[in-house]
């Protein structure tokens, strides 16, 4: 679907959500929104309240009931539906292959049911080759609050950067970046004679972050742009910036390995802690 951004439904609260953010990102893109729902694994199965009888007229009416919430929300916004007779992974990463967007309810360690809210939805956001945004049921983020990114100074990033920047470009949002420094096992545990890798090492990783940022500034010059350097754990640090953020944009590499297409160890535990919707961009 060209010019869209689909949304995954499985009727959690948390797909609601991420129909509602994708209404609203639609309406800041001035695009339409294409809503999906696949039929396997059966919803009887896994959603204990939906009616065993009929499983294909409760999702037609999920779909119908859910497109005219959006278009209530959104006068005007442009809204289609389709439902799909496959297999849930596949199936949504056929259905993202045109779309400038993927959306899907994510939800914490302790979540409900529902299968695009867990594994299902993580293995998808791992193979799509477009962006992939998921929203937890927690109430609407700050209009106003900042995109968050998080950078690594040693992958590449201006894929990233370039999805960052342009959403806060759209909501007339200030921007930080963040990088977190691991410190090394020695540098923790070590005597109180060992350097502060506080003092003698984030100095230096600040000019390179500031460096790697200033052709973004001038390219960007009505966003606000701040970097941030942490020392300790990164999914810690960017679950930090989380709180009060619009958004949070992470990477994930795009290149399959032997085992496949995953999720790296900082955006799956990002997906699980953000406080803010988060999305995923693939880069090399």
């Amino acid at each position: 679907m060209t010019a869209s951004i689909v949304v995954g439904l499985d009727g959690t609260e948390q797909a609601n959500a991420a129909a509602e953010w994708a209404a609203d990102e639609a309406a800041l893109r001035g695009t339409r929104v294409h809503l999906v729902h696949v039929q396997e694994p059966s919803p009887e199965v896994l959603l204990p309240l939906v009616p065993r009888e009929h499983p294909e007229a409760w999702a037609e009416e999920l779909l119908a009931r859910t497109a005219a919430a959006l278009r209530e929300r959104r006068p005007g916004l442009g809204v289609t539906t389709r439902l799909l007779p496959s297999q849930p992974v596949p199936s949504l990463v056929a259905a993202a292959e045109d779309a400038e967007l993927l959306v899907l309810g994510s939800r914490a360690m302790s979540g409900v049911a529902g299968y695009l809210v867990g594994s299902v939805g993580m293995t998808v956001a791992g193979r799509t080759e477009c962006p992939v945004v998921l929203v937890r049921s927690l109430g609407t983020p700050d209009p106003q609050g900042p995109v968050a990114v998080g950078v690594d100074l040693r992958e590449p990033v201006d894929d990233i950067l370039d999805f960052a920047f342009a959403e806060a470009v759209r909501r007339r949002a200030p921007l930080e970046a963040v990088y977190a420094q691991q410190l090394p096992l020695y540098a923790r545990i070590g005597p109180s004679v060992t350097p502060d890798f506080r003092v003698t090492v984030a100095p230096e990783i600040q000019r390179s972050l500031d460096d790697l940022l200033a052709s973004w500034r001038e390219a960007f010059p009505d966003v606000s742009t701040t970097g941030r350097v942490a020392v300790g754990s990164a999914a810690q640090e960017l679950v930090q910036s989380s709180e009060g953020a619009a958004l949070l944009v992470v990477g994930r590499r795009s290149r399959r390995s032997t085992l496949g297409s995953h999720l790296g160890s900082v955006a799956h535990a990002v997906l699980h802690h953000s406080r803010a919707p988060v999305a995923l961009v693939p880069h090399d």
